[in-house]
């Protein structure tokens, strides 16, 4: 028998037992694990990574989407695809979309996002008026916007008559159609990117500002060294979900522009969309969706790199 608060010590030729952390597990607990996880992953498998799967096969036939069975062609319509002239008109309006809108969008949602955070009257409204564009329907969007650029009748032309000035028709002009289509798109966005700034700039901590004041910096210093830099993962999510985002962009352009006039502003996804519905070129519209599938992982995977060195430095 010890006396209270003694150690008792194990017999040194006692067998000494695992810890409960390195004890086997039973078959039976990676059967339970497995079937837990199972339906998650069936449907990740079949709505997600199938879906690629068969695309990238498709990519490799001809198939007119009415025949029995497609036509295994091999590399056939890639190097069609990359060599044709159309392609090239293609990826440049693509291109030039995509950053006009996200160099928009974060400069417009930062500027907004800097505004709302002041203690102004009416703030809230703003907020709800400025974020409530991004959660309409597109096709919605882009018919109100018809109504506003109609060169005959529309609000453009209402409000640059008094000064005399020709309302611009940024619809039917090949020079204006893809302009008109950045500013639909940013009216959409802008506000979804300065509610995401909003918040993470009301999540800051308020330490550095406080002493960078005490230092005697003024508020564009504060704002620039201590604010912004801050805001990189914010500013990382939003290239990235504005990126993908804009490379899918197809309702507003079927309304508004059906990708013409001509080819002024046929994206890569509405060229999917001509070769697979249109031209029934099943084969053409998997290589183009599999080149964009590609162009933005490796968009995204440069971008995370470029962010994953400025968190560090």
């Amino acid at each position: 028998m010890t006396a209270l608060g003694e150690t008792v010590r194990a017999h040194p030729d006692a067998p000494v037992r695992p810890a409960a952390s390195a004890r086997p597990r039973p078959l039976r607990e990676y059967g339970l694990f497995a079937l837990m996880v199972a339906p998650n992953l069936i449907v990740i498998a079949v709505f997600a990574y199938w879906p690629i799967v068969y695309n990238a096969y498709l990519s490799l036939t001809d198939w007119n989407m009415i025949a029995v069975r497609p036509t295994f062609v091999g590399l056939a319509n890639y190097a069609r695809t990359l060599t044709d002239p159309a392609f090239h008109q293609t990826l440049w309006v693509t291109v030039a979309f995509t950053g006009l809108i996200v160099a928009g969008s974060l400069l417009i949602g930062l500027a907004l996002a800097v505004l709302l955070d002041q203690p102004l009257m009416g703030s809230r409204i703003v907020r709800t008026l400025s974020f409530a564009p991004h959660v309409l329907s597109g096709a919605a969007v882009a018919t109100l916007w018809l109504f506003v650029f109609d060169p005959g009748y529309g609000l453009v032309r209402a409000l640059l008559d008094p000064l005399g000035i020709t309302a611009p028709d940024l619809v039917n002009s090949s020079d204006g159609a893809l302009f008109g289509l950045v500013i639909v798109y940013l009216w959409k966005n802008a506000g979804f990117a300065a509610l995401i700034y909003l918040t993470g700039m009301q999540g800051l901590p308020r330490e550095l500002d406080e002493a960078a004041v005490l230092d005697g910096a003024g508020s564009w210093t504060r704002f620039r060294r201590v604010t912004l830099p801050q805001l990189r993962p914010i500013t990382f999510f939003l290239l990235i979900t504005t990126v993908i985002g804009t490379f899918q962009a197809f309702d507003v352009i079927a309304v508004m522009t059906g990708g013409g006039p001509g080819d002024a502003t046929t994206t890569l996804s509405w060229a999917i969309y001509s070769e697979g519905f249109e031209a029934f070129d099943a084969g053409r519209a998997a290589t183009l969706s599999m080149i964009m599938f590609v162009l933005l992982l490796i968009v995204t995977a440069v971008q995370a790199r470029i962010m994953e060195r400025r968190m560090h430095l």
